[in-house]
């Protein structure tokens, strides 16, 4: 029988997480609103628990992943890597697909890989609750779950058009004792100020980032949490890409080709930047492609600039692809993809050429998720199925140059939470949505104009 699923042992959970900050030779400081400068320790002190800043600033290659974590951890990592054959035969193709199933976490997706480190360092620099903004219910349902494994109390702002579309995740964050509340809302200043301007607001993750960050700072108790783009997060991420190198070995394989959704960054660096580091340091010349919805094209369509994270402005201004932090997109089901910028780190790599990217349309994302269902026996997540689509893609485009290449793609979630949007696309409901120009146009115009600072 030919091995399909490549296991680890809990004893093969990686003992550090890796920094890509530290193999760039430029890494842009964030910068303060406020003075324009670098932002200062005591600048992220704010939001952020000492040690989570070390991490953040730091160029060592590496950070020692705490003991509690990794027992934490051990509750469903390592996850498996699997040889989608049903898949290769269906596509009739000579490459080998594997994909890293992030799906089997507690709460369907990879974000609890820094949702419980996050929660680890809060307790420890004495907060008694987490708050966070979600854009599809990922990220709130994990920092629900963290906070719920350390006794933390967790509030949550959900995009409201997700919130309305994806009731399973908000019930699920409440199952974890959390509280969520649809973005924007009245319980904010930011919030209230959409809604004065347009009631009907559908919302975006900067708005919930807004509102967020605003009763962070307004009550010092809750520690603010972030689900992606940020460098730690990246860095807690990457436990997906060691683990998958190790599963590659024990296959007898490793990818040509590695594959990954792209919305904030996270789920595509923790995939990514293992190999990347591999081959900066020797290793095969692998191709790594970020996979984005053509609906929010921060990587294809952005401006490399600073600008900031949230609506109102009230984070630190960030060197990235961005489309501008009032660009709103529009309400496709991929909802943890629909962030204006990505990850300083994710941008850089882009930018240097260690990366390329492509934006894929929704209903082309959805086909593919199908024909995944029905040969892999997996319901992917519609953030996922915009890998699924480009690792697609590549096997075809194999097929008709007749090269056996190895594709790797990461299964960020499952989307058992999300069949009412399959039942849409089944039934020729679903909209290909694609980038509103007006909408666009807005959004690159609120990108600040930083005298020194495109470079």
């Amino acid at each position: 029988m030919e091995a399909v699923r490549f296991e680890l042992s809990p004893s093969e959970i990686p003992e550090t997480w890796y920094n890509m900050a530290a193999d760039l030779e430029y890494v842009a400081p964030a910068l303060s609103p406020a003075t324009g400068r670098p932002v200062t320790r005591d600048d992220m002190l704010r939001t952020m628990p000492e040690a989570l800043v070390d991490q953040e600033l730091s160029r060592e290659p590496e950070f020692e992943i705490p003991g509690e974590v990794r027992q934490f951890y051990a509750q469903w990592r390592p996850t498996p890597l699997i040889r989608a054959r049903n898949l290769e035969r269906a596509l009739d193709t000579p490459a080998r697909i594997y994909f890293k199933h992030e799906g089997v976490g507690p709460t369907g997706s990879f974000k609890p890989n820094s949702a419980v480190p996050q929660a680890y360092y809060n307790k420890r620099a004495g907060k008694s609750g987490l708050i966070a903004e979600t854009g599809a219910g990922q990220w709130g349902s994990a920092i629900s779950f963290a906070a719920s494994l350390f006794g933390l109390d967790a509030k949550v702002f959900m995009v409201r058009v997700s919130f309305q579309q994806k009731p399973h995740h908000r019930s699920l964050m409440q199952m974890f004792g959390a509280s969520c509340t649809p973005s924007p809302s009245a319980e904010t200043e930011a919030g209230r100020a959409v809604l004065q301007e347009q009631p009907d607001f559908p919302g975006s993750l900067s708005v919930a980032k807004s509102e967020a960050l605003q009763v962070a700072f307004s009550d010092p108790r809750w520690g603010y949490t972030r689900g992606s783009a940020l460098n730690h997060v990246c860095a807690h991420q990457t436990v997906i890409g060691q683990e998958a190198i190790v599963q590659m070995q024990r296959a007898g394989d490793y990818p040509d080709i590695v594959v990954a959704c792209a919305g904030g960054g996270s789920n595509l660096a923790g995939l990514a930047f293992p190999f990347l580091r591999a081959r900066l340091r020797g290793g095969p010349q692998v191709r790594l492609i970020a996979a984005e919805p053509a609906a929010c094209p921060s990587l294809t369509q952005g401006r490399i600039a600073y600008d900031f994270s949230d609506t109102a402005g009230l984070t630190s201004l960030t060197r990235t692809h961005t489309l501008g932090h009032k660009f709103v997109p529009p309400p496709v089901h991929a909802g943890g993809l629909r962030a204006h910028n990505i990850a300083p780190l994710v941008s850089r790599v882009v930018e240097e050429g260690l990366m390329e990217a492509v934006a894929l349309r929704q209903r082309d994302c959805f086909e593919a998720g199908v024909l995944f269902t029905r040969t892999e026996g997996i319901v992917p997540a519609p953030e996922s199925t915009h890998a699924i689509r480009a690792a697609v893609d590549e096997a075809l485009r194999a097929r008709e140059e007749g090269v056996a290449r190895t594709i790797l793609f990461g299964l960020s979630g499952h989307g058992n939470f999300d069949l009412s949007a399959y039942e849409r696309y089944l039934g020729g409901a679903l909209a290909d949505d694609s980038i509103d120009p007006q909408a666009l146009e807005i959004g690159r115009n609120s990108i600040p104009v930083l005298a020194g600072a495109a470079s």
